[in-house]
């Protein structure tokens, strides 16, 4: 049997109106149907109406987990973290700051609203590969213009399915994050793969520079009307913001341009001098992959412009700032991925809910006089966010421009706006 596909227009009447004026809304749901002859090539059974286990998953702690392979074919090393996202996949997809990890979902059903172009984060993904329980067989979103299996094969992103994630998040959660390999290659063995996985790390590891952009450009994209969700208090001036990418998301850029910000978006490698050269009325220091302290050009030109203008950092620019006012990070456990994280704001006093991808924390403890935490991840009590008002600076290891969702912590674009119109104002 050759493979084939499925398209449905299913009818859904809307409203309780008479059947003369009964509104009918058409939707699609596209089914792949899974080849006999192609699984009985697999599986050697003569022809059995379901795909077998062709990929394995080795963790370094010498388990070997079987699955089944969608996306990409061949074998691919990273470091395995769990992401409690119930919705945007794809966001997590696109996301660059998963550069160099695998990323297990713990919610178990993924991609039964297949993949759209509207909801990427960036222009690529970056992510080693994908581990998840259940892959649908069918897409059922409007939106939907792929399938979630023939996107990643596009991009060459490996993925696994039929796979205890519960299992494996639990033993991720006792004993820390772990290197591991995907491999759909039958001539490696186990043992040369828990090898591979062995022998790589990823700390100290520049990942950075091969998710940054190359040169500046200028960001002009608003969030969407239709996906405004907070239109009050907007400024009707205009600041100048300089972005440095560190691998920065498409909807951080789009929130500070709705806020009244015209950004050019810099390299992780750009001078400060060549910035300062910009005029901006602020900087932002955006989100990244792996460890602060492999990038040492990085603190070193955030050194340079504190004082300068006032600064903005997200997630790995949260942790560049802290290195550069004198304080320490550390690699956490299993590190914080979902968008469900509890947060407390000391300035207020209320609790967020907020969106984070994040190994690495800083300690406050090591962090000098006259730098405040402001924020308090209410999970494991670790920094979230800092302030150094005498300098102009505020920082939050979460995103707050979280797509999907939530949007507890949109209101922090409007205070580094504030903090630009003040200083502005005094100069």
């Amino acid at each position: 049997m050759a493979c084939r596909a499925m398209d449905f227009a299913v009818a859904i009447p809307l409203g309780i109106c008479s059947p003369q004026k009964r509104d009918v809304k058409l939707f699609r749901v596209k089914c792949s149907v899974v080849s006999l002859t192609e699984n009985a090539a697999v599986s050697g059974s003569g022809g059995r109406p379901w795909k077998v286990s062709d990929a394995r998953l080795v963790l370094e702690d010498g388990t070997i987990w079987k699955a089944k392979s969608f996306g990409a074919a061949g074998t691919q090393v990273g470091e395995v973290v769990f992401n409690t996202s119930l919705t945007g996949y794809q966001e997590i997809l696109t996301d660059p700051s998963y550069a160099g990890q695998f990323v297990l979902m713990t919610n178990p059903h993924i991609g039964n609203t297949g993949v759209n172009f509207d909801d990427q984060e960036s222009s690529q993904c970056f992510l080693g590969g994908l581990v998840i329980r259940s892959l649908s067989i069918s897409t059922s979103s409007w939106r939907c213009v792929e399938t979630l299996g023939d996107y990643l094969s596009k991009r060459n992103i490996m993925g696994i399915y039929d796979v205890d994630t519960r299992a494996i998040t639990r033993r991720l959660r006792e004993d820390g994050s772990l290197i591991g390999v995907l491999s759909t290659e039958e001539s490696k063995s186990d043992n040369q793969l828990l090898e591979m996985a062995r022998s790589w790390d990823i700390v100290g590891v520049d990942l950075i520079s091969g998710v940054s952009c190359q040169a500046p450009y200028e960001w002009v994209d608003k969030t969407g009307n239709d996906w405004e969700f907070n239109t009050n208090g907007r400024p009707g001036e205009t600041f100048k913001v300089v972005a440095y990418d560190f691998g920065i998301k498409h909807n951080i850029l789009r929130r500070l341009a709705s806020y009244g910000c015209k950004i050019t978006v810099v390299p992780s490698t750009w001078p400060a001098s060549e910035t300062l050269k910009l005029q901006p009325d602020g900087i932002l220091f955006s989100n990244g992959p792996g460890d602060p302290s492999a990038v040492p050009y990085a603190v070193d030109t955030v050194k340079e412009l504190i004082g300068q203008v006032p600064i903005f950092g997200i997630c790995m620019g949260h942790q560049l700032l802290g290195q550069a006012l004198g304080g320490k990070t550390y690699k956490m456990k299993f590190g914080h991925h979902g968008g469900n994280h509890p947060v407390r704001n000391i300035k207020n006093g209320q609790v967020e809910i907020s969106s984070q991808n994040h190994n690495y924390a800083v300690d406050p403890a090591s962090l000098p006089d006259g730098i405040e935490v402001t924020h308090i991840n209410l999970n494991d009590e670790s920094c979230a966010g800092l302030a150094f008002p005498s300098k102009n600076i505020m920082s939050l290891q979460y995103h707050p421009e979280a797509s999907p969702g939530p949007h507890d912590s949109d209101p922090v674009f409007g205070e580094f706006v504030d903090m630009m119109r003040r200083v502005k104002a005094n100069a």
